[in-house]
């Protein structure tokens, strides 16, 4: 079948992938500074800018043509195309340009990348994640990606991941618990949102750039697309109502905070699913994904005694394995061609099971060997009187304000 370009669909993937790009810039680093203490606002912010810019020169280098070269083995891609030689703007993946959807993949490695931020701000080297990040993204991410979209043998096995409920979410969240663990606990633990107005924003335009996050996986300007971007808004709206309900309960009262994490956990469980579920799907999976998420933010996070700082693992690992799953459950036919366990297919939930499993393995123990490595050699943690006194002085000489 010869390949014809589609007008339509070129530009819809070009929107969508600068909706992606605003999830990281500004969205990401707004929602995470917002949440964290004044004295490490541009750091925080820092870690999101220097990881989005890391991830685009790799990408192009030879991040893509490992992720989506002809497999080997089913587990890394034949760097076929390095620095892009060999594609030319004429070249076509599907009806789009190929460049195309190289720009749109760039924008998941780099928010994915930037994730991982959130489970050490405060208390990592500056030095040492810019080391760390680009080490990861070529060990940890590529291989994850190709297994699952780039022809790998998650991919062979028949797993269904339609935006990256394995390769973005449970990567980036078990990876997250991971660095968290070697970094260890901050010494002051307290966790109170410097700017919740900045954590709103960020959560915004999140919301946001998740319709072309999700929307825009399907590659085309159809149906689906419109499908997959209502049941990820309902996912959102539903899981912001639950952890509303939720804090209600067990708190006394609603909160701000509550809100944006409800929200942002339904968008993380819909990603895997928003091309395979219908409504009914969606609302399970949104409101399963605040109680799974609340339960693991609540309840295990101190029961464990690891400090995530803004509980990546919590919300994006939880939520990321929760949306995986319940792919396979409440897959539909008539969404996206594939039948899940109550359409009849219930081997598909095993195929899920299995493509969760093996990223947990192999995010967390890889992540935890790189960096104990770094650890062992420059050293991951920052000096005690740089976190006391805060990242953005210490390490940039700046300040986030002068008021």
């Amino acid at each position: 079948m010869v390949n014809v370009l589609s007008a339509g669909d070129t530009s819809w993937v070009l929107v969508a992938t600068i909706m992606v790009l605003l999830m990281s810039i500004p969205g990401l680093a707004f929602f995470y500074a917002g949440l964290e203490k004044k004295k490490n606002v541009l750091n925080t912010m820092f870690l999101t800018l220097i990881a989005f810019a890391i991830a685009s020169i790799i990408w192009l280098v030879y991040g893509y043509q490992f992720a989506f070269g002809p497999t080997m083995n089913g587990f890394i891609g034949f760097p076929e195309h390095l620095f892009l030689n060999g594609i030319g703007i004429n070249t076509l993946h599907g009806t789009i340009p190929e460049f195309v959807f190289i720009g749109f993949q760039l924008t998941f490695m780099g928010i994915t990348a930037a994730l991982v931020s959130g489970a050490i701000v405060g208390r990592m080297k500056f030095t040492s994640w810019i080391l760390f990040i680009t080490i990861w993204m070529s060990i940890v991410y590529i291989p994850i990606c190709h297994w699952v979209w780039g022809g790998g043998w998650l991919q062979q096995l028949g797993l269904i991941d339609f935006a990256g409920g394995t390769v973005v979410e449970t990567c980036s969240g078990l990876s997250a618990l991971a660095i968290a663990i070697l970094v260890g606990q901050r010494r002051d633990q307290t966790l109170l949102p410097h700017n919740l107005g900045y954590a709103v924003l960020g959560a915004g335009f999140l919301w946001f750039g998740w319709m072309g996050f999700n929307g825009g996986s399907g590659l085309a300007a159809n149906g689906l697309a419109g499908s997959a971007l209502l049941v990820s808004n309902l996912a959102a709206a539903v899981g912001l109502v639950t952890w509303v309900i939720l804090d209600s309960i067990q708190e006394g009262k609603p909160t701000v905070l509550g809100a944006l994490s409800g929200a942002i956990c339904a968008l993380v469980a819909i990603t895997p699913a928003a091309g395979f579920v219908d409504v009914k799907g969606a609302l399970i999976i949104g409101m399963g994904a605040s109680i799974i998420s609340y339960i693991a933010v609540t309840y295990i996070k101190p029961k464990f005694n690891y400090d995530d700082t803004l509980d990546v693992f919590g919300m994006h690992g939880m939520s990321g394995i929760w949306g995986t799953i319940a792919t396979g459950i409440f897959a539909v036919p008539a969404i996206g061609g594939v039948a899940g366990l109550i359409a009849g297919n219930p081997q598909q939930v095993l195929i899920q099971v299995i493509a969760v499993v093996a990223t947990i393995v192999y995010a967390f123990v890889a992540t935890l060997i790189l960096g104990k490595i770094i650890d062992m050699t420059i050293g991951l943690r920052v000096k005690e009187k740089a976190e006391v006194g805060g990242l953005d002085t210490h390490v940039h000489e700046e300040v986030g304000y002068r008021l």
